[in-house]
């Protein structure tokens, strides 16, 4: 018999996923099952008129660790000399970490669904931002309940430029964030909640 699953398994599970920031490169999975869980879920993210417009790129090792050199260069250029100090820290911080996935949207694919549908043509990049939200989430859940830990970053436009030279990116993939991973070598902080009558409003119930 199929497990039983109810709202509340959800709910669980929303609420065991965190932010980390102190990561290590000792993955408690094998490589091959995180690359397992991008794959199905690039496959079962929802999309807007069914579009399939997420794409995925998935940073190991010293792959990933080349991305993070690459951001630090990038940002040394723009950030005074007197803050880079932080910015290095938070760089180093990053590349402690065992890989990084990468999500962008298929611009292609995008701009596809306004010529077909030209009467939806403003919303088709806010529902592919959407989509891409979905599978980060999907995905970031699912490396914490495999036991890792993960944040999620926006170095874009920033690093995109170099992104798409140094692994060979189409140029319709627009990057939209990085959810760095690795084994957890801290615990995640504080989390504080604004009131639920300030975010919720309930009619009819």
């Amino acid at each position: 018999m199929a497990a039983k699953f109810t709202a509340d398994t959800l709910i669980q599970l929303a609420k065991s996923r965190r932010t980390y920031y102190a990561l290590n490169k000792e993955l408690p999975v094998p490589a091959s099952r995180i690359t397992d869980i991008v794959n199905e879920l690039t496959l079962h993210t929802p999309s807007s008129f069914n579009s399939q417009s997420n794409r995925v790129l998935v940073l190991f090792g010293a792959e990933h660790d080349k991305l993070w050199d690459m951001t630090s260069d990038i940002l040394k250029t723009i950030v005074p000399e007197d803050a880079w100090e932080s910015t290095a820290g938070r760089m180093a911080g990053f590349k402690a970490g065992a890989g990084t996935i990468l999500f962008f949207d298929d611009q292609d694919v995008v701009n596809g669904m306004q010529a077909q549908f030209a009467a939806y043509a403003d919303k088709f990049p806010g529902w592919a931002s959407q989509s891409l939200g979905m599978q980060q989430i999907l995905t970031w859940t699912a490396l914490e309940l495999e036991g890792l830990g993960a944040n999620l970053q926006h170095y874009n436009p920033l690093i995109d430029q170099k992104v798409a030279e140094t692994w060979k990116v189409p140029e319709s993939w627009k990057l939209n964030a990085q959810l760095v991973f690795g084994g957890r070598a801290g615990e995640p902080g504080d989390k504080d909640f604004k009131p639920l009558e300030e975010r919720v409003k309930v009619f009819g119930q």
